[in-house]
């Protein structure tokens, strides 16, 4: 368990770094560029006395320092549970396997339990910390010790239990993201409309650019931030219903591969 919490903790911030670099990149070599030449055509619009493109341009809207972080934060969300859903995954393939093989109508007694768990040894040492195995182990040392059905179910509630409990508890940094995406984005709300009363002098003389430039970036930044706040919240709540799953599943199987065969 600490080894897989330090793995994930290592790919956190080189997802991290990664998404700062790729999202940077594209910023200075696309978006702004292009952002600029709008803004420069527009601007030589205005001084010729015509009227300018009433057209929103996607580069305008996605050029603020706000829209970058929202994107640096959303790519490094969906790193994070692209990690967590490959896991799963592999968690997944074990309920295909028969990791306990008892035959329909044998019944199984506490001795049975030692020569049971010693198939799960030659599983390799990633796939034993996995829940199913955990699970199994533990309905196994329940059932040695104890020799109840009531027992051995309990052990496997109890393990499930936790589980999901850490489970839920691992997406912590994802809420935090989901949380602080809109939050940035308020931010450039908030900066947007302080830059335009700075300049409410030069709209009261007629001059309404510079307020009307500011508000684009209080609407452009929170607008951006919603979008990519949806997508993380409707991933997080996917990955979520997988990992439930993953838990009722693992009991299920329990229950159908190994209490069901205990001896009352």
């Amino acid at each position: 368990m600490r080894q897989k919490a330090n793995n994930e903790f290592y790919f956190q911030l080189i997802a991290l770094l990664i998404a700062f670099i790729i999202v940077h990149a594209i910023y200075i070599g696309l978006i702004r560029p292009n952002a600029d030449v709008f803004l420069a055509q527009q601007q030589i619009l205005l001084d010729a006395g015509e009227v300018a493109s009433s057209e929103r341009s996607i580069w305008v809207v996605l050029k603020d320092f706000e829209q970058e972080a929202c994107f640096v934060l959303g790519i490094w969300a969906i790193a994070i549970m692209g990690f967590k859903a490959s896991r799963l995954n592999r968690e997944k393939s074990l309920l295909s396997q028969s990791l306990i093989a008892i035959p329909n109508g044998t019944k199984i007694l506490p001795e049975d339990a030692r020569p049971l768990a010693r198939n799960l040894e030659s599983l390799p040492e990633e796939k034993q910390d996995f829940l199913l195995p955990r699970c199994i182990q533990g309905a196994l040392q329940r059932l040695e010790s104890n020799g109840g059905v009531q027992a051995v179910s309990n052990a496997v509630r109890d393990i499930c239990e936790d589980e999901s409990q850490r489970l839920d508890t691992e997406l912590s940094m994802i809420r935090y993201i989901a949380w602080a995406i809109p939050s940035i984005g308020f931010i450039g709300t908030v900066r947007g409309i302080g830059s335009a009363l700075a300049n409410a002098h030069e709209a009261v003389a007629g001059d309404i650019a510079g307020v009307t430039s500011s508000l684009g970036v209080a609407f452009n930044s929170t607008f951006i931030a919603l979008l990519i706040s949806i997508l993380i919240v409707f991933l997080s709540h996917q990955l979520t219903l997988h990992q439930e799953r993953l838990v009722l599943d693992s009991s299920m199987y329990l229950e159908r591969n190994l209490v069901r065969h205990i001896q009352v």
